[in-house]
Parts: structure tokens; sequence; C-alpha cells
């Protein structure tokens, strides 16, 4: 199979690696220094789930051939990077990303091509350019238009050593990925891995408040929460249970599936190369839809503005200002 992987990132470089480990005929798309080195010297995987060095052309334009488009760069960039896509409309296209907006994105650009929803829930790094590395080995679901699961499921079968499922809830899945993750800000605003960010006591509160927000406002839009990995409606039901060592349990269970490799999660890789963030499209997305919903959520707008902060200062805050800083308000839990 012809795959063309459109932000060969972290993940989309772990999977663009995998895919053609597996045997496909794989091409992607890949910006600054990382692009050089991967087209100068391959696309290297380390880590959880083996090592291997995947030769793949690096391309300025995706152009038929083409029999799946996997979309894997950061939720904002959709539109830019679709844009680079020539002669492909009705090809099936597979979204792999944190947030939400890039499935629309590729509906606009593509109208005639179906597009399944990838919820990623390996953790992957960019060591160096030219160098992903799996951090936490774990399962991958799909969601989304048959015809486009129907191309990419057994691709992804043969190719990921980890079990991939798909589910037919769509926003249910899309509201769980959005819980998960809420290890995304902290680790950006303080330079942080999850893990630290979990074992700090003050952080952890933090991050499980805004786990408790996010619970509270897809509780409002009366979302069925799908199960991702281990993550699903039992977990945001003790969220929910208006009991904050209950709260803790999620982000305690997260950092611990991640072992002991740090994660610094997709925003804080972001942050260090010096790229603008998906945060708009991860805490941003609850607090917009809280917004229109009147329900406070001050933990995810403070997660928003401080990140923004560290964008454009390029300075990590100390956990102590964090505390400082994130607004407790009043218990999102006991919202109608």
């Amino acid at each position: 199979m012809r795959i063309a992987v459109v932000g060969a990132g972290a993940i989309g470089g772990v999977l663009a690696a995998l895919l053609s480990r597996a045997g496909d005929d794989v091409v992607v798309t890949a910006r600054g220094e990382h692009g050089a080195a991967i087209a100068r010297d391959g696309l290297e995987l380390s880590g959880g789930w083996g090592s291997f060095l995947a030769r793949v052309p690096v391309v300025e334009r995706v152009e038929p051939p083409v029999d799946l488009i996997v979309l894997a760069t950061k939720a904002h960039d959709s539109a830019a990077a679709l844009s680079a896509i020539t002669g492909c409309d009705g090809t099936p296209v597979l979204v792999v990303q944190n947030g939400l907006g890039g499935a629309d994105a590729a509906r606009d650009a593509l109208p005639h091509s179906p597009v399944a929803i990838g919820f990623a829930l390996f953790a992957a790094s960019l060591v160096v350019p030219g160098h992903v590395s799996v951090t936490g080995p774990a399962p991958l679901t799909l969601a989304g238009d048959a015809a486009a699961i129907a191309v990419a499921l057994p691709a992804l079968r043969a190719a990921l050593p980890e079990e991939v499922t798909v589910t037919d809830d769509v926003r249910g899945a899309q509201w769980t990925k959005l819980l998960v993750n809420q290890v995304n800000a902290l680790p950006a605003i303080t330079g942080l891995s999850v893990q630290q960010v979990v074992a700090h006591d003050g952080l952890r509160r933090v991050l499980a408040r805004g786990m408790v927000e996010t619970a509270v406002v897809g509780r409002a839009l009366g979302v069925k929460w799908a199960q991702l990995g281990s993550v699903g409606a039992a977990q945001v039901e003790e969220l929910l249970a208006d009991d904050s060592a209950h709260a803790e349990r999620l982000p305690r269970s997260l950092a611990a599936r991640m072992g002991d490799v740090p994660n610094p999660a997709s925003t804080l890789q972001s942050i260090r190369r010096g790229r603008s963030t998906e945060i708009d499209a991860l805490n941003g997305a609850v607090a917009d839809a809280a917004a229109r919903l009147h329900i406070p959520t001050p933990v995810n707008a403070a997660m928003v503005a401080l990140v923004h902060e560290v964008e454009r200062t390029g300075e990590f805050l100390p956990p102590a200002e964090v505390l400082v800083r994130v607004p407790r308000g009043n218990d999102p839990a006991r919202t109608d």
C-alpha cells in the first residue's frame, strides 16, 4: 500500500516508520532540520517498539497514486498541511492528532475523501531531527467513516505491535481523548515531564481539577464517554464523585502506565522546538465549550493562558508560581 504521512513528527514519524517496517510504500512530509535529516539519513525509530531505520522519501507535495493519507500535524496546522496535497480528493484520510478540528479541515480540503480519526494513546518523542522514539507503548483506536477505516485498519494492525481497535462513537472518543490530553499543559508550562507533574502534590491536584472540569463539560454536552485504553466512563464517574482523592486517581494511573521513561507530552515538545502549540485545540476546546454552556472552567482557561505565555517568553514557570496563578474558582463538579 502507498501511504503518505503528512507531518512526520513524533507520532507521525512513529507511524511512518512502523508502516514502512511492515512493508508499505511510505512517503512523508516534514519541515526544517527534521525533514532534512530524514531525507539525508532516513527516519530512525527507537524505544518501546524496537529499532528500525526507515528509508522514506520526504516530499513537498503529496500527489497520486496514494492509497491512504495520514494527517499527523498539529491540529492548527491542518489546513496549511492539506494545501500541499494535490489530486487526491477521494483518497481515504486518517487524522491522528491531539485536539479537535483536524477532521473538519480534512473534509473541507478533500470533500470526496472518507475521513477516519485515530486516537493514539502511545507516547512518542522527537529525540533529535530524524529520530523518533516510542516512550510509552499503548493502543490506538479508530473511529469515523467506515470506508476510511476499511483501508487504514489492516495496515495499522500489520504495523503496530499494540492492539488497534475501532469505536463507533466519534464524539465520545474525542472527549475521552481531550480528558487524557489534560496531561499536556502543565509539562509545557513547567518544563517537567508528565511523571514529574503527577509526582508533585500541588501540580497533580491542578491536573485533576482540569480533568474534573472536562468531565463536567462533557456531562453537560451529553457525551457518552468512549473507552480509550484504560480511560472511559468509569474513570469519568470517579472524576465527578466530588472527591479530590478519587479525582487524582486518573492522573496517577496515566503516569504509572507511562513507565519510567520521562514523557514530555507533545505540547512541551512543541515549546522546546520553538513551535506554536495545539493548546487551543486541547484545553482551549474545553474552555470554549464551557463558555457556550456558561460553565466555569478556571483551570482550563488558565492552562491556555499560561501555555501561550511560555510560548511568547520562552521561560518555564516554577511549580510554586503555577499554583499561585491557577485560580481555584468554584468546584465545577457542583455545577448543574
